[in-house]
């Protein structure tokens, strides 16, 4: 009996110590991790300040509501000699207090996250966009203005591991299913907006990192932004249902210094330029005229070279 109450201590404390654990993880999700990330982005950052803000306050009401229950259950138990009172009545000040305190804390948390989430929409002043759109089951990429476009797929490796039906580990691929042949290329310190549609069913663009997921849904065009501050790679996937291959759509970000992506989207811009037209030909020499030819017997009209030749020779008169 008191090996098991001792063990329900035991997994008691270790609840209550889960949240004072739960610091901010790295920007990829790691096995065991007990916290969101706090990513790269100004929109990361603001969830998971939220995120901390309601975890707290969850702490503290939890603190607050198990110590009490604890001390009721221990100070006034029955072999203590406590007596339940059958005649409780309900204590107004204490339904006002646990009315009230709630409402202020929803308010408190409100305000922060309202003009958060007004924030995180707000695509004007962008210096760069990227259209997105969702396939079955790959993403396109395109940078508008720039005509630089790619498509991104699941790696070879990754699906040749897949179809083999062998058990992966890390030293076979250390991103495996997580790795694309051709990764989204931003730069850091821009402000990048993003229209994400799809071509066939409802996908959903989502890397943990920048702080947000859009879903890509066909015929409709939505919008969101973000301003990479460090330079990474951060992967992602789909995160809505789109069909057998769903679990294999993954998204890959490389952030870049400015100067960097300058230099790629220079060498992209190369690929796609169309080859310079062959240089025109030049003119050909006009042919040497055919030497004439007899005039053939019975034709009606004289050779007037030979007619020529044939008349007599005056000499001039003179005067």
């Amino acid at each position: 009996m008191k090996a098991g109450r001792f063990k329900q201590w035991a997994a008691g404390i270790a609840a209550m110590a889960l949240p004072v654990l739960a610091f901010a993880q790295a920007t990829d999700p790691k096995p065991w991790q007990l916290n969101m990330g706090q990513g790269v982005t100004a929109q990361s950052a603001n969830a998971y300040s939220a995120h901390m803000f309601a975890l707290w306050v969850c702490v503290i009401i939890g603190i607050l509501v198990f110590g009490a229950m604890a001390v009721a259950m221990f100070k006034f138990r029955h072999s203590k000699g406590a007596v339940p009172d059958k005649d409780f009545t309900h204590s107004t000040k204490l339904e006002i207090i646990w009315t009230v305190v709630p409402v202020v804390l929803l308010v408190l948390m409100a305000f922060p996250a309202t003009s958060k989430l007004i924030a995180m929409y707000d695509t004007r002043n962008a210096e760069m966009t990227v259209k997105i759109t969702g396939f079955q089951w790959m993403w396109k990429y395109e940078y508008l203005g720039e005509n630089v476009a790619l498509t991104s797929r699941l790696d070879r490796k990754s699906d040749e591991i897949r179809q083999s039906k062998a058990v992966p580990t890390a030293a076979d691929h250390a991103h495996y299913l997580l790795d694309v042949d051709n990764v989204l290329v931003l730069p850091t310190d821009t402000k990048i907006r993003f229209v994400i549609t799809a071509d066939d069913v409802i996908h959903a663009w989502w890397v943990p990192a920048l702080g947000w997921k859009q879903d890509a849904i066909p015929g409709i065009v939505n919008e969101a932004w973000t301003e990479i501050q460090k330079p990474g790679i951060y992967r992602g996937q789909c995160a809505e249902l789109c069909g057998k291959d769903h679990g294999f759509m993954p998204i890959v970000v490389k952030a870049v210094p400015k100067a960097e992506y300058q230099q790629w989207l220079a060498a992209e811009k190369a690929k796609n330029a169309p080859a310079p037209a062959p240089a025109p030909a030049a003119p050909a020499a006009p042919a040497p005229a055919a030497p004439t030819e007899a005039q053939p017997q019975g034709s009606s009209t004289p050779n007037t070279e030979a007619t020529a030749a044939a008349a007599p020779q005056h000499a001039p008169v003179a005067g």
